[in-house]
């Protein structure tokens, strides 16, 4: 990992002091992550309530420019063949939230198992090296913890990002990052400054000097 990316949890943790406790299993999911971009492969996210929120925004810092620029290589460019094109398009780095899939999800929830719906979305859309980021502050929403199961079956490593407890989600991650809070608005104010870092630190990874 590169220094400027361990910098970057060097002060997450510097303003949340909290979270040094989690700060082994922040590093080891951005290293899945990163590990898997470089793969080709991609992320899928999902949650419920503010946590789906949490999911979608994640899914925006990483299919476009979070903070650091990121133009095309030439090579693209000139394959293009558009200067608007060229100029305002960005690189991206293949991430799909699953909340937003709403005539799926409503029509799979009626037919079949409402509580299935995320672990649907994995099964088509999952592929073997590709990334599941669950989010669930108890750590047992149960349409959260199906995705995963059926992410581990696909090949898939999984993130979960939690509350203090981990609940069922963090036994079956590959990394578990469980922030140090129990009640649900507490727990939500650590995931933001967590997934942000983590979006950071993946850009660096890939756009940075």
């Amino acid at each position: 990992m590169k220094a400027s990316v361990v910098a970057i949890f060097d002060e997450l943790v510097a303003r949340y002091p909290a979270l040094a406790v989690c700060r082994a299993d922040i590093e080891k999911a951005a290293q899945i992550m990163i590990e898997s971009f470089r793969s080709g492969k991609k992320l899928l996210t999902c949650g419920n309530g503010g946590s789906a929120s949490d999911a979608e925004h994640i899914v925006g810092e990483l299919m476009k420019a979070f903070v650091l620029p990121r133009k095309l290589d030439k090579e693209l460019c000139d394959k293009l063949n558009d200067p608007y094109l060229s100029d305002n398009l960005q690189g991206a780095l293949p991430a799909v939230s699953m909340i937003g899939e709403s005539a799926l999800s409503t029509a799979y929830a009626n037919d079949c198992a409402p509580d299935l719906a995320f672990a649907q979305q994995v099964l088509g859309l999952g592929r073997e090296g590709d990334v599941l980021l669950g989010i669930s502050t108890s750590g047992n929403s149960k349409n959260v913890v199906y995705a995963g199961k059926v992410a581990a079956v696909q090949g898939m490593k999984v993130i979960m990002l939690t509350g203090e407890a981990g609940g069922k989600c963090a036994e079956l991650a590959d990394a578990a990052i469980r922030v140090p809070e129990k009640e649900t608005f507490k727990v939500q104010e650590y995931h933001l400054p967590v997934y942000h870092a983590l979006c950071l630190a993946i850009e660096e990874e890939f756009f940075g000097e």
